[in-house]
């Protein structure tokens, strides 16, 4: 393949943050790591943003969106993250939304598509299960038709954002006989019905942002059901197949290395500087390296994408480790970067200092990051482990 980066896409990136200069909010507070952005400021930028064109950012025109191309919609991303917007609901607008658009009814689009658009709907995924690991398949929670419904039994585990969701777009089991893949639906539930419990699991990091989720004998209207009955992978290889150029997270990696730029020019240690260390300069140049390789690898998938290549998948993956491994390693670096300070944790990066003086520089320059790095522990797992990626590659060295 002859990659070629878009000529058009510098224009719209200046379009981009143009359009930021003149309509983000100047009260909005300025997102700094990866988490989701409380609610209200989530629905106040998404109503900017439906305001000026741009509700719907990684959608299609016929679907009510911008049309953008893929690498349109990773500038975007990466322009907002520059910015610090506030987010806008993944799980929505990357996940469950695209599955609405092609598989829902009329009816169901008119009652979540809206919601969406407004921000006044947050969703959460029910797809991870104890036991299940990255074998999504192998879930046991079950829907059983009761008339008009399913009832709904079992467990889900690492639900980000259930307790603030309202909804949850959720994997079942309505065929137990069958094996894998095979008896997999997809259902759209309402956080609020009868049955459901949302218990909170603390990280590492000190944050909430996962659960556990149960569901004892919930009744789901069979009207919620997107698809065909037991055809529910179908969605779910459409739902994961999205994005593969998103999964490096490049704009999380250009944040670190703006940190750790920051960083060399105010720290020293052992009588010097750090931009003047040639160590600390010749780790820092091997992430640039990495990084400047990865953004490269972001571009061609994104091209991959848009033109339909089988290739694209594989290529996900190899973004997927190689991007998440980085991420690792820089959130390791800007650790051990701030010294003594690198070793306290705060999880809230927002929080005043402990003894109520205003924080000193390199005090403010710690906020979040030794949080950040125990998150990124996770990063080669969730979205499908290393070990599973690597698998993805084998097997398709020996299809191309």
């Amino acid at each position: 393949m002859h990659f070629q980066p878009d000529p058009m896409l510098d224009s719209f990136r200046q379009e981009i943050r143009q359009f930021l200069r003149q309509h983000l909010p100047a009260d909005l507070p300025r997102r700094q790591d990866g988490m989701r952005s409380p609610r209200a400021d989530l629905v106040r930028w998404q109503r900017v943003l439906n305001d000026h064109g741009r509700g719907a950012p990684y959608w299609a025109q016929e679907h009510g969106g911008t049309g953008w191309s893929v690498a349109q919609r990773l500038a975007f991303d990466e322009e907002c993250a520059a910015a610090g917007t506030p987010s806008l609901d993944a799980f929505a607008h990357k996940l469950v939304g695209p599955v609405i658009n092609h598989f829902a009814t009329d009816a169901q689009k008119a009652e979540h598509l809206p919601h969406i658009f407004n921000g006044t709907r947050l969703w959460c995924q029910g797809f991870s299960e104890p036991g299940s690991g990255s074998d999504l398949a192998s879930l046991r929670t079950r829907a059983d038709r009761d008339g008009d419904h399913y009832v709904v039994n079992g467990q889900k585990i690492w639900t980000s954002y259930a307790h603030q969701a309202d909804w949850i777009f959720l994997l079942v089991r309505t065929d137990p006989q069958a094996k894998k893949q095979a008896g997999i639906s997809f259902l759209l539930v309402d956080m609020k019905s009868p049955g459901i419990t949302v218990r909170p699991i603390i990280s590492i990091d000190g944050c909430h942002h996962l659960n556990e989720t149960f569901f004892d004998n919930v009744r789901v209207p069979a009207a919620n059901l997107v698809g065909v009955e037991n055809e529910g992978w179908k969605l779910t290889k459409f739902l994961l197949n999205n994005e593969h150029a998103t999964t490096a997270d490049l704009p999380t990696l250009r944040r670190f290395m703006a940190q750790l730029h920051a960083l060399a020019a105010s720290s020293r240690a052992g009588g010097m500087a750090l931009a003047e260390r040639h160590e600390f300069l010749l780790r820092l140049a091997r992430c640039e390296a990495e990084l400047k390789a990865i953004a490269v690898m972001v571009q061609r998938v994104a091209a991959m994408e848009q033109d339909h290549s089988p290739a694209a998948h594989a290529m996900g993956s190899i973004l997927k480790i190689r991007g998440t491994e980085l991420q690792q390693r820089m959130s390791e670096f800007l650790v051990q970067t701030l010294g003594d300070h690198g070793a306290v944790a705060y999880p809230d990066p927002h929080a005043p200092a402990a003894c109520g003086r205003a924080a000193l520089p390199m005090e403010q320059a710690a906020r979040g990051v030794a949080t950040e790095m125990f998150f990124r522990r996770a990063t080669t797992i969730y979205g499908g482990t290393s070990e599973v990626q690597r698998s993805i590659i084998a097997r398709s060295l020996f299809r191309f």
